[in-house]
């Protein structure tokens, strides 16, 4: 078994005192460059850790953030969201605790309890799609903030995507190629559905806020709905692209509806995008760098969404934690599709 070395073992080989050896550790201001270089090359040597619960305890800061989420931790987006948070956190010395609670308020009560049980600073809650959250009353205990998700009565401070800055860039890229006859395939199987998806409503909105702004009347016979299956997916391109006046684009709810246009029209020897333009949404990479021509697509901010939230959660150890509801851009990703 391993030596454990104390403090005191590392001042009586380097010489110094137990305190300096702590204001070196503790990366405290009032310590000489070259004895600060001698104790850590001590430090360095002996391997040593500094005891997590004690320093815990003698400073009264864990510098832990909890990070719960629903499913994130099984998308393809995940790495970008906690990635974002990760390097937020650890720029400050701090350490990110992940945990995939699945869906359903007691989950997420057990999930907050186990983060409360080791002092976490905050805790960013964060979802695998744009929603509305409910949450337990314990995260009234601990500065929380809430990413790609919101409360309904705006409570808690949050960070979301721009789904309506993102809808209207992706019918402006269609516009400006000189297309009028622009379809949408959105989310969902029927109109009357979509005021509680967020996403859905948001790029809708975008949508026709971009037709207008061009002086284009929207057909309500272009705007189909998916469950965004597969065989839905591939199915509505069929059904848009046997109208009697069939659009000459098509915008995507994103870019797994958008796989299944391409093989819809592949199917129907049309090309992409010389006879139809196609634009996502996500920029799922796997999907849209590898279809061809390559997908242009919106970005949606992940790893800015997780950056923010930690940027945001860490204001509220120097002051009070304002519920601001901020909203992210979706920047267009340009590629071959258009």
């Amino acid at each position: 078994m391993p030596l454990r070395y104390t403090i005191e073992d590392i001042a009586k080989r380097a010489g110094v005192s137990r305190g300096t050896v702590s204001r070196v550790l503790n990366n405290h201001p009032a310590v000489s460059d070259e004895t600060r270089a001698h104790v850590q090359e001590v430090i360095d040597q002996l391997n040593y850790r500094p005891n997590f619960s004690a320093r815990q305890l003698r400073t009264d800061s864990s510098n832990l953030v909890g990070f719960i989420t629903d499913e994130v931790t099984t998308t393809p987006y995940a790495v970008d969201m906690i990635r974002g948070a990760q390097e937020a956190l650890w720029s400050r010395g701090k350490v990110l605790l992940v945990i995939n609670a699945g869906y359903g308020t007691k989950l997420i009560q057990s999930s907050l309890e186990v983060l409360l049980e080791r002092r976490v600073e905050g805790v960013i809650y964060m979802a695998m799609y744009h929603h509305v959250v409910e949450l337990p009353p314990q995260v009234a205990e601990v500065p929380l903030v809430l990413a790609n998700c919101f409360a309904t009565d705006a409570s808690y401070p949050s960070v979301v995507p721009d789904e309506f800055g993102g809808g209207y860039a992706a019918t402006q890229a269609l516009l400006e190629r000189g297309h009028r006859r622009i379809a949408f395939l959105n989310a969902g199987e029927q109109p009357g559905i979509m005021s509680s998806i967020p996403a859905a409503g948001g790029r809708l909105a975008g949508f026709k806020q971009a037709l207008q702004d061009y002086g284009v009347s929207m057909d309500e016979d272009l705007l189909l709905y998916t469950d965004q299956s597969p065989a839905c997916n591939y199915r509505m391109t069929m059904e848009l692209m046997h109208k009697a006046s069939p659009p000459s684009a098509i915008f995507c709810f994103n870019d797994r509806v958008a796989l299944g246009c391409y093989g819809a029209l592949a199917e129907l020897r049309l090309r992409v995008p010389d006879d139809v333009a196609v634009v996502g949404f996500d920029n799922f990479t796997a999907i849209a760098e590898c279809m061809w021509p390559q997908l242009t697509t919106v970005q949606l901010p992940h790893y800015e969404m997780g950056q923010w939230a930690v940027e945001y959660l860490m204001t509220a150890q120097k002051s009070s934690l304002q519920p601001i509801q901020h909203k992210l851009p979706c920047p267009l990703v340009r590629r071959q599709s258009v």
